[in-house]
C-alpha cells in the first residue's frame, strides 16, 4: 500500500505472530505538511493525524524483525521497543543525555512529548505544526530537515541508565528502589581505557535509519524537545551496520574487513529471544517485562597496525578466513566451527557459546569513524551495542573471557561504556517510555 505522495507502507504482524496493523496510515507527511498554506489548517490537521498516528499500530503490531523496504515506516508501537530484534538499519545515531532537572513530574512531562514525538517521526510525520506551520513569531515546531523525506525504516528505542536511579547518593526521583538487579555498573575491564566523557548517562535514545539525515534529525529533535530538563551527555555516530538480525541477508564487514555477526540471534528466532534478549514476566522487576539491557561499548580499532599485519595473522586472530568468512577448516561463512581447530586466543572460538556456559547477546553494532587524534591516525572502530536479557550472566562473563584472552585486543581498546535498561514497548496512545517505572 502506498500513500499519494508515494511513501511505502509497511505492513507488519505483531510479536506474537498476529496480523499487525498498517505501520503507517493517513496521516500528514512531512512532504505534505510542506504544501499547506494555512497555519491554522496545519495546526488542526496535525491535532487529528497525531491521535491517528498512535492509534493506528496499537497493540503488538511490530513484527519482531521488519524487514521493511528502503523508505518505509517500522511501526512504534508493540510489545517490545523497536530497534532491538528488528532488521537492522545502515546507520546510527546514539545519544546519552544527562537529566538536568530534579523535578519528577517535569521528567515524567518530557518523557510523554518525547514519546508523541518519537511516534511521528518513525511514522515519518514532522512534529506539531512541522517547519512550515505555526506562528510566525515562534519557532516552528520540527526543525525541518527532514521535511520531504521518507521514514527510512527509523526507529528510535529508549533506555534508562542507573544514574537516574540515583546520582551522587541522591534519590532526584523517588525511584531508588525501583532500580532492576540487573542495571548493574559495569565492572572494569583489562584493558579498558575509558573516557568519562563519552561513558554513562542518565537516558539514551539510539535513533537508527537507512538515512543519516533521518536519524540526526530525531536525536536533534529529541534533544531540542528537552531543552532546560535535559542535556546530550555524549553521542555517536555509526554506519555500516557490523551484525545484522536477518541471517538470510548478506552479513557485513567491520573495519578490519572480517564479517561480524554470523551467528547472531536473528530477529525471528522467538525462543532465542525470549531465552537471551526479553525480561519474562518472571524477572524483576514487573515494570521491565518485555524490555531488555543495553551495553554500549565504543571500541577503537587501532587501524594503521592491523593494516600492516599480514593476512593470515588476520585470520588466526579471528578464526575465519578474510573472504569467505568460514571458520578454520570449513568452507562456508555458515557452517558450523570446529573451536578446538582454532588458536586458543581466537575471538571467534572465545566469543562462541560453547566457551561461555552457553551465553548469546544480540548484537547492532556500528562501524564509526571520527577523524584523526592529532597524530594523524584514524579515529575509528566499532561502536558496539549488545542487548540481552540480564547484564550479569551476558556481556559481563562474555567481555571478562575476551578481555583476558583474545589476540584481538592487541589490536582493539574500549575507550567508552555505558549500560541502560531499556524498558518494554509502548502499547498504544496512552503509554509512554517508561511509564511503567514511574506509575
Amino acid at each position: 500500500m502506498t500513500h499519494e505522495d508515494g511513501r511505502t507502507i509497511a505492513e507488519g504482524t505483531a510479536d506474537d505472530g498476529e496480523p499487525g496493523l498498517p505501520a503507517q496510515a493517513l496521516a500528514p507527511s512531512r512532504r505534505s505538511l510542506l504544501g499547506w498554506g494555512g497555519a491554522g489548517l496545519a495546526l488542526g490537521a496535525v491535532a487529528a493525524g497525531g491521535t491517528a498516528a498512535a492509534l493506528r499500530t496499537g497493540g503488538d503490531a511490530r513484527p519482531a524483525a521488519a524487514d521493511a523496504t528502503a523508505g518505509a515506516a517500522v511501526a512504534f508501537h508493540g510489545r517490545h521497543q523497536a530497534g532491538i530484534a528488528s532488521a537492522v538499519q545502515d546507520r546510527l545515531h546514539f545519544a546519552a543525555f544527562d537529566v538536568t532537572t530534579d523535578d519528577r513530574d517535569e521528567l515524567i512531562a518530557l518523557l510523554k512529548e518525547w514519546t508523541k514525538a518519537a511516534a511521528r517521526m518513525t511514522a515519518g510525520d514532522a512534529i506539531g505544526a512541522g517547519a512550515a506551520g505555526g506562528l510566525a513569531e515562534a519557532p516552528p515546531d520540527d526543525t525541518g530537515e527532514a521535511l520531504g523525506l521518507p521514514p527510512s525504516r527509523l526507529t528510535l528505542t529508549f533506555g534508562i541508565g542507573p544514574t537516574l536511579f540515583e546520582k551522587d547518593g541522591k534519590d532526584r526521583f523517588g525511584i531508588r528502589e525501583r532500580r532492576p538487579e540487573a542495571l548493574i555498573d559495569l565492572p572494569p575491564f583489562p584493558g579498558d581505557n575509558l573516557d568519562r566523557a563519552r561513558s554513562g548517562g542518565d537516558l539514551c535514545v539510539q535513533a537508527c535509519a537507512d538515512d543519516p539525515q533521518i536519524a540526526v534529525h530525531a536525536i536533534r529533535n529529541l534533544a531540542r524537545i528537552g531543552f532546560g530538563k535535559i542535556a546530550i551527555r555524549w553521542s555517536q555516530l555509526g554506519f555500516g551496520k557490523t551484525s545484522s538480525t536477518t541471517p538470510d541477508a548478506q552479513t557485513p564487514r567491520n573495519m578490519m574487513g572480517f564479517k561480524d555477526g554470523t551467528r547472531n540471534i536473528a530477529g525471528t528466532d522467538t525462543a532465542g529471544l525470549d531465552d537471551h534478549v526479553w525480561v519474562s514476566e518472571r524477572d524483576k522487576p514487573a515494570w521491565m517485562a518485555g524490555g531488555s539491557y543495553l551495553v554500549a561499548r565504543r571500541i577503537r580499532m587501532h587501524i594503521e597496525t592491523w593494516d600492516r599485519t599480514s593476512l593470515k595473522e588476520q585470520e588466526d586472530i579471528f578464526g575465519r578466513d578474510k573472504g569467505e568468512g568460514a571458520p578454520v577448516g570449513k568452507k562456508n561463512e555458515r557452517d558450523e566451527p570446529h573451536l578446538k581447530s582454532m588458536l586458543p586466543t581466537a575471538h571467534v572460538r572465545l566469543a562462541h557459546p560453547d566457551s561461555n556456559n552457553g551465553i548469546r547477546i544480540l548484537r547492532r553494532g556500528y562501524s564509526f569513524t571520527d577523524g584523526t587524534d592529532g597524530l594523524g591516525r584514524l579515529d575509528a572502530g566499532l561502536f558496539f551495542l549488545a542487548y540481552q536479557r540480564d547484564v550479569r550472566n551476558g556481556f559481563v562473563p562474555l567481555q571478562q573471557n575476551l578481555a583476558r584472552h583474545d589476540g584481538l585486543n592487541e589490536y582493539i581498546q574500549h575507550v567508552g561504556s555505558a549500560v541502560f535498561a531499556v524498558p518494554p514497548g509502548v502499547r498504544d496512545a496512552d503509554d509512554w517510555w517508561g511509564r511503567g517505572l514511574f506509575t
